[in-house]
């Protein structure tokens, strides 16, 4: 196949169905009639030599090839945007621009309300896209351009990402009030016996407490896995699981859960909110409006609910 031969516009036609599962609605979205929609949508097949959404009883399904395509379009749709958007100068009332942010439950409860309510001030017609991917799918994101930034903790990056320190936490263990075991301290013996519920976005991630008890030959119980962190305080109040969890986020559930927040009775506790980006950026206006404006949300704006978390970050680290 030669490019000169492809309608590049196919692409965000492509896009757009994917997106919408639906020919009318990703008409709209790309400003195409019903009857050019399908027509493209014919085009699309014969290019790629697939049925690309098919009809089944629950609506319009992508096949499994779309599904493979998908990514690999989308992130040369990113890139050709950036190319285009990325100025010295960028002007946020009329700035047109997509902005895909990796971050975990955590950060969605406690800053993106902020953050969406600033950006939607300042910039209207900015959009961000959020995601929730492992570590390791984290530092690949941010190199390739699949995500702009990610607020997370604990990440090895290569040298060409960048990172600003946001704020101080440190991890606490949760159990319910009455439990049998635990009372207000709790001892190592005691804390590898009883099982645990395990946050953790990938089978690899060790990063709160697997990797320090292994460092020292030790391997908790765990009785649960699970991927985001925000029902793991209502899990722990209807069980005898443990939990360990960053300060900032279990403080918020003891009033409306049955649990109580003991010590950890290990050692390094303290953990570091970050903000990552690829050094690509550094120079791009957006960028670093976006970085200003989350940055200010979690550490300079005393009315954010980070402003209790236990310590305050500051430059880089």
């Amino acid at each position: 196949m030669h490019l000169r031969n492809v309608d590049l516009n196919l692409l965000l036609i492509f896009d757009a169905l994917m997106e919408e599962r639906h020919v009318t609605r990703a008409g709209q979205r790309v400003g195409l009639t019903q009857p050019a929609m399908s027509s493209a949508l014919g085009r699309l097949r014969h290019v790629l030599q697939d049925d690309v959404l098919v009809r089944t009883p629950s609506g319009m399904e992508p096949t499994p090839r779309a599904c493979e395509l998908w990514e690999s379009i989308r992130q040369i749709l990113r890139h050709t945007e950036r190319v285009l958007t990325q100025t010295t100068v960028f002007t946020a009332s009329t700035a047109q621009r997509t902005f895909r942010i990796r971050m975990s439950d955590i950060f969605l409860l406690l800053s993106m309300p902020a953050i969406a309510a600033r950006v939607g001030r300042e910039a209207p017609q900015v959009r961000l896209d959020v995601v929730h991917l492992s570590p390791v799918q984290t530092v690949a994101a941010l190199e390739t351009d699949a995500i702009d930034l990610a607020l997370s903790t604990g990440l090895a990056v290569p040298s060409t990402i960048d990172r600003l320190t946001l704020l101080g936490d440190e991890l606490i263990c949760l159990v319910r009030r009455d439990h049998p075991q635990i009372s207000a301290s709790l001892d190592m013996a005691t804390f590898l016996k009883i099982h645990h519920v395990k946050i953790a976005q990938s089978p690899l991630d060790t990063r709160f407490i697997d990797g320090q008890l292994a460092d020292q030959g030790l391997a908790r119980t765990i009785g649960l896995t699970v991927e985001d962190w925000l029902a793991v305080p209502y899990i722990v109040a209807g069980s005898d699981l443990l939990a360990v969890m960053p300060r900032s986020i279990a403080e918020r559930y003891t009033k409306t859960c049955a649990i109580m927040l003991v010590p950890v009775p290990f050692g390094q506790h303290h953990l570091t909110w970050c903000l990552y980006w690829h050094k690509r950026h550094a120079s791009d206006a957006g960028h670093r409006w976006l970085r200003d404006v989350i940055h200010t949300v979690t550490v300079g704006d005393t009315s954010s609910p980070w402003a209790n978390a236990s310590g305050r970050g500051t430059g880089t680290a």
